[in-house]
């Protein structure tokens, strides 16, 4: 798996647990407010060497009863295929794994949950569920990226798995009637509205 960045110990990325943080490379949005940007865009992306899986183990297995669990976030993880073969790993050190994700990729989403390899999933609800104001946001062009959101979204609710549905909210990109249209859509779980905030995010190389 491409990896581009990873925290070694983090109190913000998983509520309650202090969490190791992987950064995969590579995303099928394209978002204007991204903090990861190098982890996007592909001439960007080549021009951070990728991190070893085998220094990220490492680590891991020397801090296994010093860290609470692994969060792995990009980009877009589920983009990888060998995304569930890497979570297995981290799960055989006995680490709880939290995946961050755009909700693009309902199948891959699925079959790890069957699986039982995820321990929470934070999930990005970008907008509203219009194509049009996604396409804004994030540069999708097709509906079925879309509507595989919506899949991810219904998935959720079905499996047993602690989640959380959250939208940054972007004065540029979200009216208060749009904000107002989400939580009324999402009132029955626990969703949350997130400030938009113009900071860069921190991740290091492995060693340093």
């Amino acid at each position: 798996m491409r990896i581009g960045g990873f925290t070694k110990q983090s109190l913000i990325d998983w509520e309650g647990k202090l969490a190791a943080v992987v950064f995969t490379k590579g995303c099928n949005f394209r978002c204007g407010f991204c903090h990861n940007p190098e982890l996007v865009y592909p001439k960007l992306i080549e021009q951070i060497k990728d991190i070893p899986e085998k220094e990220i183990f490492e680590y891991l297995s020397d801090r296994k009863y010093w860290l609470d669990g692994v969060v792995v976030t990009g980009g877009e993880p589920t983009l990888h295929p060998d995304l569930k073969d890497f979570i297995v790993k981290i799960k055989a050190i006995g680490f709880p794994v939290k995946l961050d994700t755009n909700g693009s990729s309902p199948i891959v989403l699925k079959e790890l949950l069957e699986a039982d390899l995820l321990d929470y999933v934070a999930m990005d609800i970008k907008t509203i569920f219009d194509l049009e104001a996604y396409q804004r946001i994030c540069g999708i062009k097709e509906q079925q990226l879309l509507t595989n959101v919506q899949e991810s979204v219904q998935i959720l609710k079905e499996f047993g798995v602690d989640y959380q549905l959250r939208t940054t909210v972007v004065p540029k990109y979200h009216s208060q009637e749009m904000v107002s249209e989400l939580q009324e859509i999402f009132f029955y779980c626990n969703y949350k509205l997130q400030e938009y905030r113009d900071v860069e995010v921190q991740y290091s190389r492995v060693g340093k």
